[in-house]
C-alpha cells in the first residue's frame, strides 16, 4: 500500500468511495451524495494546515484522510475507506502520515466527530489514540432520526 498526497486525478475515486459510504448509511455524517469539487479545497489548499492523503493499493485509491483547521486552530480529521476494504490497515497507514503532517504543521489538538452508531469509526479513532471528549446529543438525520455525535480528541505533545 502506498500513502501519498492527493492529486486532481484522485477526485473521481474519492467521490466514488465517499458516495458508496453515504449510500450504505450509518458511518458518516454526510447524508447526500457529494460532487468531485468537494475535494478542491484539499487539492489546492489556501493554507499549509489543510491536507489530504490517499491510500493506494494495486494502482487504485482505497481510502483517504483529510485534516483541516477549525476556527479555534484545532485540527478536524475525517477518514474514509472503500467499503469492503476495512480492517486492512488503510486507516492506520493513513493516520501515520497525517500525524506526521499535523506535527509539522504545528497542530496541538485533533478532533474527530463520529456518529454514535458508527462503532467501527469509534473503535478506529480510539485505536489511533483519540479519547472521548464530549457528546452532542440527538443530532437529527435528514429523516429526523436523532443520532448522537461523539467528539474524540487527541492532544499532540
Amino acid at each position: 500500500m502506498i500513502i501519498r498526497k492527493v492529486t486532481p486525478q484522485d477526485r473521481d475515486a474519492m467521490t466514488t468511495i465517499l458516495n458508496e459510504v453515504i449510500a450504505i448509511g450509518g458511518t458518516t455524517a454526510y447524508q447526500n451524495p457529494i460532487e468531485p469539487s468537494h475535494f478542491d479545497r484539499f487539492i489546492a489548499p489556501e493554507d499549509d494546515r489543510t491536507f489530504l492523503h490517499v491510500a493506494e493499493a494495486d494502482g487504485e485509491v482505497v481510502g483517504f484522510q483529510w485534516m483541516s483547521p477549525d476556527k479555534d486552530g484545532m485540527g478536524i480529521i475525517a477518514t474514509f475507506a472503500r467499503p469492503g476494504t476495512v480492517q486492512r490497515g488503510i486507516g492506520s497507514a493513513l493516520f501515520k502520515q497525517t500525524l506526521k503532517c499535523c506535527r509539522d504543521a504545528g497542530y496541538t489538538l485533533l478532533d474527530a466527530t463520529i456518529r454514535a452508531d458508527n462503532t467501527g469509526g469509534l473503535a478506529y479513532y480510539s485505536k489511533m489514540g483519540f479519547e472521548d471528549h464530549s457528546v452532542t446529543r440527538a443530532v437529527p438525520l435528514s429523516d429526523g432520526t436523532p443520532v448522537d455525535r461523539v467528539h474524540k480528541r487527541m492532544h499532540l505533545r
